[in-house]
């Protein structure tokens, strides 16, 4: 039997040190006795006073306590909650110093993970930096030491709700609405056993998702029916797992966004992937058009397609696209949304693409074109089949630099494609998360 790993012990008192590098999470970097520690809130080049958090053998952690000596870029956050709250972590660096610590995080993992550079790099898509979250998980507890529910975003590395009644990255919709939520939660029968509100807002209606673990009361769908209908809200709740999923108000909601102004109207439901940040999935669609140049005979793959939000604009310029997805709904959804498009070139297929699948039905034909959009993982387990295919350009986007630099190294050292580009998408501005889209063409 493994005995399992103790951490060491935590010291108590706090402790002033140099910081000297920045993690691609975004902490700071300071050494102790030789040991790194990664320092939250803290920026390269600062003194900082420091708590500790969590020891390590190889490592510790620790949170700023105290500035002592500020790097020049340092500004003042704008939310209340920073450094509680685990919605975000960079509010202390400017949006400009954020996006070349986000590009630089790509091009290093280009480097280390797959021994690859772009011949270009792509200037950054950005947008709004406040405000833009249309998709959220808000936690929510009733705490009865406090005299209130708390809703809002969890503490940094803590199951604890972080107490908040304003968050500034969230749509503000929904982000003026803290306190009414918390309050309305309150007088509802199953306070104590309704652990989540999900948010999902379209292009003209935000949707609200309460996981109650206890069945609602007639009084209950009563208060939430009237609160939907006092905000314009789409309220629905959500007993058991996503198939339970039901309205309570409007009885009949309806969630739809356009990619993009004279795109394809796609209609979800609240609890499918959408792109949290509207605007930069936007750009992103334009950028991943621009790259691929659909043409009227060709023949384009959208793999990891979801609803449909690349395969749609596609298919209105080119001659058949291809969209597979692992999940079932999603690939109904997107079938459901070409053909109320009415774009009739646009097939979708149900798979699970991280299991090696032996030629399957939907690669015949061979591809001209290609777009990937995998989840953190990557696409490890399907860049070998659609190497194959030899198309001649791939648009790849991603949300995790390490896995992107990985398939990137498969793809120009094993299939003989060139990485013709790359560059971050500001997709979680205030966040360490780096969203980018890497273009490769056949050498």
């Amino acid at each position: 039997m493994s005995k399992r790993r103790r951490r060491s012990r935590v010291p108590m008192e706090p402790l002033d040190v140099a910081v000297d590098g920045m993690s691609h999470e975004g902490r700071g970097i300071a050494h102790v006795d030789g040991k790194a520690t990664f320092v939250h809130g803290a920026l390269p080049g600062e003194q900082v006073r420091m708590r500790y958090t969590r020891c390590h053998r190889r490592f510790d952690e620790g949170r700023v306590e105290a500035v002592l000596e500020p790097a020049p870029e340092r500004i003042e956050p704008r939310c209340p909650s920073f450094g509680v709250c685990g919605g975000c972590s960079l509010q202390h660096m400017p949006p400009e110093a954020q996006i070349q610590f986000k590009q630089s995080v790509l091009l290093e993992q280009f480097q280390q993970f797959g021994g690859v550079a772009p011949a270009q790099v792509l200037e950054p898509l950005t947008g709004p930096i406040w405000g833009y979250r249309r998709k959220a998980r808000l936690a929510v507890k009733d705490v009865p030491a406090k005299g209130r529910v708390l809703v809002g975003f969890r503490e940094k590395h803590s199951p604890y709700v972080a107490d908040m009644t304003e968050c500034h990255v969230l749509d503000p919709r929904v982000a003026e609405r803290l306190s009414d939520l918390s309050a309305l939660v309150a007088g509802l029968s199953c306070r104590d056993r309704l652990p989540q509100i999900e948010v999902a807002i379209g292009d003209d209606t935000v949707a609200l998702v309460f996981r109650n673990l206890r069945p609602f009361t007639e009084g209950d769908y009563a208060v939430l029916a009237d609160f939907a209908r006092a905000h314009d809200f789409a309220v629905y709740e959500q007993p058991g797992n996503e198939n339970t999923v039901a309205p309570i108000w409007p009885r009949e909601p309806r969630l739809a966004y356009r990619p993009a102004p004279g795109e394809p109207e796609i209609v979800f439901q609240p609890t499918d992937f959408t792109q949290v940040n509207h605007d930069i999935n936007t750009a992103m669609v334009g950028r991943a058009l621009e790259y691929l140049d659909p043409q009227p005979d060709d023949r384009i793959l959208d793999l990891f397609c979801g609803l449909g939000n690349f395969s749609l604009p596609l298919a209105r310029r080119a001659g058949t696209v291809v969209g597979v997805e692992g999940a079932e709904g999603l690939v109904q959804r997107a079938r459901d949304n070409a053909a109320a498009n009415g774009l009739d070139n646009a097939a979708f297929h149900a798979a699970d693409l991280a299991l090696d699948q032996e030629q399957p039905a939907w690669l015949a034909g061979g591809f001209d074109k290609i777009l990937l959009d995998p989840p953190r993982s990557g696409a490890a387990e399907v860049i070998p089949q659609i190497a194959d295919l030899g198309a001649g350009t791939i648009v790849y986007i991603s949300c995790n630099p390490a896995t992107l630099a990985r398939d990137a190294g498969t793809l120009v050292h094993h299939y003989g494609y060139r990485l013709e580009a790359a560059g971050v998408m500001d997709m979680f501005p205030h966040t360490a998360h780096v969203e980018s889209m890497a273009v490769f063409r056949k050498a």
